[in-house]
Order: C-alpha cells, then sequence, then structure tokens
C-alpha cells in the first residue's frame, strides 16, 4: 500500500499532495501558525532551553531508576534480594500498565487545548515532588513499598511529560537539523547524569575527605536519600528554560481563529472541540483507523518502535540492579560505571545524530539493536567473569542505546506532515507507553525461569537480562520490514 502521508521535504518545505480532508484540523493556516512559533527557523537559545530539559530529566533517570534509588531498594536493607528485585519488576509493571490506559489521551487533550507546554510543567514537577518524597524511604523493609510506589508513580508521571516534551521537537528544529537535534537532546540528558553522579557520588555516597556536603550522615540511608533531594532539585531548575522560551504549542482551534482574523482563509481549520476524558478514547480509535489507511508504514513503525524502545528503558531500568546483584558491584563502584556509562551513551548519541541527518534513521536503529543484543548475550554467558565482564560488555550496550533511542524520535517526525506533530506524537507515546510492561514483565518471568533451572538458593538476577534481550529481538524483526520515509 502508498505511504498516504508525505514525508517532510529536505529543504523546508512540506508537502500536503494526497492529503485527505483533515481528520486531524491540518490546514496551510496551521502551517503558517507553525512558522511563526518558530517551527521553520527555530532560535538556537530554543534548542538548547529544549536540551535543557532532558539534561534535567538526567536526574530521574541516572539516579532514580538506574543506578542510585532502584539500586537502594533492591539491597538487602529492604529484603530477600531475589525477592526485592522481583516486587521492583511487578511495581514497574502496574505502572507501565497505567501508563498504556492513560497515556493515550494525555498528549491529545494538551494538542487539542493548545497547552502543551503547561501539561509538561505539571507532569515535570509532580515527577519533582515524587523524587523528593523518596528521601522518606529509609532502609527498612517497612518502607519498601512506599519506595515502590514513589518509583512507580514518578516513572508514570515521568512518561506523561515526555509525551509533550518529545511533541515539541518541531518547534525547536528543521527537516536538516532534525537528527542533529534529537541526538543533541539525548546527548544533554547523558552529559547531565554524568555531571549529577559526578556531585553526588563525591558529595554524599564517596565523600572526598571523608566528610559529606552539608554534613550529611553516612547512618539511615541519608547519603542515598540526599541524593534523592538533590536530583529533585536539580530536575526542577533545568525544567524552567524550555517553559520559560519556548513558545507554546498553538491548538487546530487557535489557528483557526488566527488565520480567521489575518485574512488567511481557513475552510477546514476546523475547531478543535471540547471533549470528555473519555471521549478521547474515541478520537483516538478514529485517529488510528485514519492513520492505517493514509500510512501504515507508520502504523508499523509505531508497533515495532514500541517494543524495542521499552528494551531500551529496561537496558538503563535494571543496568544498575543487575551491576550490583549480579556482579558485585558496591553502591560507589555502580555510580563509577553510571558515570563512564552516560560518557559512553552521551558521545556516541551526539555523534550519530550527524550520521542520522546523513545517512537516515533505520540503519542507525537497525545496527544499535543488533548490538545490543550482542552485547546481552556476552554479558549473559560470560557473567562467571565476574565485573570484568559488566565492565566491557555494559559500556558497550550504553553505547548502542542512546543512538537508537534518538534515532527513533528523528525517524518519526520525518515522517509527519504540518500540523500534526502533537497527534502523531501522542500515538508514538500511545503505542510505546502501552509495552511499557514488558522490559519488567520479562526480566521478572527470566528470574523466575532462572530459579527453575538452578533452584531456590542459586543467584539468578542475571537471567533477567534474557528477558531484556527477548523484548529487544522482537523489536528488531518488527522493524526490518519498515520502510524509510521517502525524502
Amino acid at each position: 500500500m502508498t505511504d498516504g502521508i508525505p514525508p517532510r521535504d529536505p529543504s523546508g518545505a512540506h508537502s500536503s499532495a494526497g492529503l485527505p480532508a483533515p481528520a486531524f484540523a491540518t490546514t496551510g493556516a496551521l502551517a503558517a501558525v507553525d512558522e511563526r512559533s518558530g517551527a521553520v527557523d527555530p532560535k538556537r537559545r530554543h534548542v538548547l532551553a529544549w536540551g535543557l530539559w532532558d539534561w534535567g530529566s538526567a536526574s530521574f533517570n541516572a539516579v532514580i531508576t538506574t543506578f542510585v534509588f532502584t539500586v537502594y531498594l533492591t539491597s538487602d536493607s529492604f529484603g530477600d534480594e531475589t525477592a526485592v528485585s522481583a516486587q521492583l519488576g511487578v511495581a514497574m509493571t502496574i505502572a507501565g500498565v497505567l501508563v498504556a490506559l492513560l497515556a493515550p489521551v494525555t498528549g491529545q487533550r494538551s494538542d487539542r487545548g493548545g497547552r502543551r507546554k503547561f501539561w509538561l510543567a505539571v507532569n515535570t514537577y509532580i515527577v519533582v515532588l515524587l523524587s523528593a518524597a523518596m528521601f522518606f524511604v529509609a532502609p527498612d523493609p517497612g518502607y519498601l513499598w512506599l519506595g515502590l510506589f514513589l518509583l512507580a508513580a514518578g516513572t508514570i508521571f515521568f512518561e506523561f511529560a515526555s509525551v509533550n516534551y518529545n511533541a515539541m521537537i518541531w518547534q525547536v528544529s528543521t527537516p536538516k537539523t532534525i537528527g542533529k537535534v534529537s541526538g543533541f537532546g539525548w546527548g544533554m540528558g547523558y552529559v547531565g547524569g554524568i555531571v549529577l553522579l559526578l556531585i553526588v557520588y563525591f558529595g554524599f555516597i564517596e565523600p572526598i575527605g571523608g566528610t559529606a556536603l552539608f554534613g550529611v550522615p553516612s547512618t539511615d540511608g541519608l547519603p542515598i536519600r540526599v541524593t534523592v533531594l538533590v536530583s529533585a532539585i536539580w530536575f526542577g531548575l533545568f525544567a524552567l528554560p524550555v517553559l520559560l522560551s519556548v513558545p507554546e504549542y498553538r491548538s487546530p482551534k487557535a489557528a483557526g481563529s488566527l488565520a480567521e482574523q489575518e485574512g488567511l482563509g481557513a475552510p477546514g481549520a476546523v475547531p478543535a472541540k471540547r471533549i470528555g476524558f473519555f471521549a478521547s478514547y474515541g478520537v483516538l480509535l478514529r485517529d488510528i483507523r485514519t492513520l492505517f489507511r493514509e500510512s501504515r508504514q507508520t502504523v508499523y513503525f509505531l508497533i515495532a518502535s514500541a517494543v524495542f524502545r521499552d528494551g531500551l528503558t529496561g537496558v538503563f531500568t535494571f543496568g544498575g540492579v543487575l551491576a550490583a546483584g549480579s556482579f558485585g558491584f558496591t553502591p560507589g563502584q555502580v555510580i563509577i560505571f553510571a558515570i563512564a556509562a552516560n560518557i559512553v551513551a552521551g558521545a556516541s548519541t551526539i555523534l550519530v545524530g550527524l550520521l542520522d541527518d546523513k545517512f537516515g534513521a533505520k540503519p542507525v536503529i537497525i545496527t544499535s539493536l543488533v548490538g545490543l543484543l550482542v552485547c546481552a548475550a556476552f554479558v549473559f554467558l560470560l557473567h562467571d567473569g565476574g565485573q570484568t565482564v559488566f565492565w566491557t560488555f555494559g559500556l558497550a550496550l550504553c553505547a548502542f542505546v542512546g543512538p537508537a533511542q534518538s534515532a527513533s524520535r528523528s525517524f518519526l517526525a520525518r515522517r509527519i506532515p504540518e500540523g500534526r506533530d502533537g497527534e502523531i506524537f501522542g500515538l508514538y507515546a500511545t503505542t510505546g507507553k502501552a509495552a511499557t510492561f514488558l522490559s519488567p514483565l520479562m526480566f521478572t518471568v527470566f528470574i523466575g525461569v532462572g530459579a527453575a533451572v538452578s533452584g531456590p538458593d542459586a543467584s539468578v538476577q542475571y537471567w533477567g537480562i534474557l528477558g531484556i534481550a527477548l523484548v529487544l529481538l522482537a523489536g528488531l524483526l518488527l522493524m526490518i520490514p519498515v520502510r524509510s520515509a521517502r525524502r
């Protein structure tokens, strides 16, 4: 079937040939509004402000979900390592299911109301508050469920914020720079993670001179608890530039009104009607049917990326847990590994972003997924080699994760016609979040398989890497037949 959605022209013009009467309220008037908002000629300060949100979000990705708080929760302070790891998997699975049920309408409703940046702010600062509340999770089994609840809730609202953040990419990039800008954003996240991890490691966890900053004692888990408090402040501060600098997205309703006022003529600039929360699901289903008729390749990509993106998330979510539980890393060593991992991931993502613009996003995605599978296989098969194995192939894993994430975003962005960015990125988030339970579920399942194979007393946490690899393999197989957008 012919792909009915025309890709963005490399010159910066956007073809509209072949588009049906817009179910998505797409018109030339909306394109004019987009040009005035900076979509065609974005300012460098907007690109930097947008990237700083990723820099700040590293506090949640690197400190909370990967290298510090999840490692803290799965330590023996909260119970048996294998049992607690399984409970972590259950909590993240529940969070993924809730995101899948709720995310379909968050981006859609913020687009229709023209309040994308507003909801980015709301969801971001809910994550900030939940992160700060993790300070109260003391190292005692009685606090485990509080920690799991805060982690799961933070994950849910972080994903909601990411819906709005990703949809802003065309407000800060052009067709010729989309890969570079996407890579810059992801790279800023990794670099931000490096800086923050250095601060908390040498300031609280392994303080220089033996005394933590502000005199924080080393008892009662306080170095970790203060670390998550610092990460909350970090995210809150660096989220401000994009909220204060980048213009708000204009809804189709606002576009239609502005076009009429300026005499642009807007037959077809359909004002977005207010609809109820549950009615939004009906709109979503209609939009999916329309997209399937117009561009099945885009739908196929949404499905494939949903699967492999969840596998990419799983690599970082459970990476610190595996380092500590299966390879004997101390909390301090986990932080050092995290710093090295962010350096590798940040550098590879920014550099590969340039290749993305030159060769296209699909080769980047396929190469990255194959590299991830090879590295995961070596981590599993050579786990008896201890920390050397994890340092070698764990860092190699990190070199492939960022480029795949960045290229996935730019691959889809190139397929979106003018005026439908929020809608299609909303579907991108919808399909992605619908699969967020896969990696936690498979991680938990394969720990169970390892226990059945090796016996109840064996240390089998490392089997979880097979579950994540299986998700990545499924995503790769789904991605291979997807055609790239015609430029």
